[in-house]
Formats: structure tokens, sequence, C-alpha cells
């Protein structure tokens, strides 16, 4: 099973409740609260995403965290790649400098594809926002549409014909 950290998974709870605080602050302690994230993993998080520049720290009787910019253009590729880093299913050309390549990737049938994949993800994720992440349901799978999912009303029961102009098939 592939699957992103917990750490990872705190990282956007945590953010998505940032976002909800629309420009305000939120002191640690409420946002483990509100979240129910343990509050030590919510504090080690909190300090990675504000060494990664997407929180902004106030000290004070009424400090907090708060969003270093506006939800609608914080990306989810840039919030996970912030805390997971690189986003990627496999190694194939994702070389860090001075890490060493796949010992298959001189012989590998299937490099190409699998760059092609990790393409798809990352953009996939970088189409979506901590806005759409706040907002109802049934707004992200719209935004997925143009991944070649098909929208619900896409999806046609009866089998498409090369010459029907509603083949289910988007360009």
């Amino acid at each position: 099973m592939l699957r992103m950290s917990k750490m990872t998974d705190y990282g956007i709870v945590l953010m998505t409740e940032l976002a909800r605080a629309e420009g305000g602050t939120r002191t640690t302690r409420e946002l483990a609260a509100r979240t129910r994230v343990p509050l030590p993993s919510a504090s080690k998080v909190l300090k990675g995403l504000l060494q990664a520049g997407l929180v902004v720290s106030h000290r004070g009787a009424n400090g907090g965290y708060g969003l270093a910019r506006p939800p609608a253009s914080l990306s989810l590729a840039e919030l996970v790649a912030s805390l997971e880093g690189p986003v990627s299913l496999t190694e194939c050309g994702e070389h860090t400098p001075g890490g060493a390549p796949c010992e298959l990737e001189s012989v590998c049938q299937v490099r190409g594809h699998w760059r092609l994949i990790n393409q798809a993800i990352q953009e996939a994720l970088g189409r979506l926002t901590l806005a759409d992440l706040i907002a109802p349901v049934p707004r992200m799978p719209e935004r997925l549409v143009g991944l070649g999912t098909p929208s619900r009303s896409a999806v046609s029961t009866a089998p498409p014909s090369a010459s029907s102009p509603s083949s289910g098939v988007r360009s």
C-alpha cells in the first residue's frame, strides 16, 4: 500500500484548520485541541511548516501560527513536498544532489512510464489547493475531471460509439 506519513497527514489537517481561521492565528495548543492531533506532533509539524515558509509565527499574548499565503495559493503538492520531500511513487529520475541512481535505471524498460505517472500525481496534487480542502466535498471531483477521471455526468451506461458526439470522452 502506498501511503503518506502520519506527520504529513497531520500537517494537512493542521493547515486546513489554519485556513478556516481566515487570516487569524491559532496557538499550537488550540490547533491540537481543534484537530485532535497530539500536541507534540502538532508542535513538530508546525515547526517544519514554518521552516518551509508555509506558515508564519507570531509571538506574544495574541501569538500563534497563521498561513503565510492565502489558502487558494497553497497547493497540496507544495504542502506534501514540504513535509514528505519530492512527491513520487518511484525514485526514477528523482535524483537528489549526491544521491545514487537506481542500479537498473540504464536498462529499465518502464522508466519513462514511471516518470509520466509521477508527473500526473504531481500535477493532480498541484491542482488542489488548501482552499479546495476546506470547501464542501463535491467541489473536489470537479477539479480532478481534467486528469482524465470521468465526471459522474460523463459516465454512460451505453457503450460509446465512434460516430456519436457524446461518447463520454472529454478533450
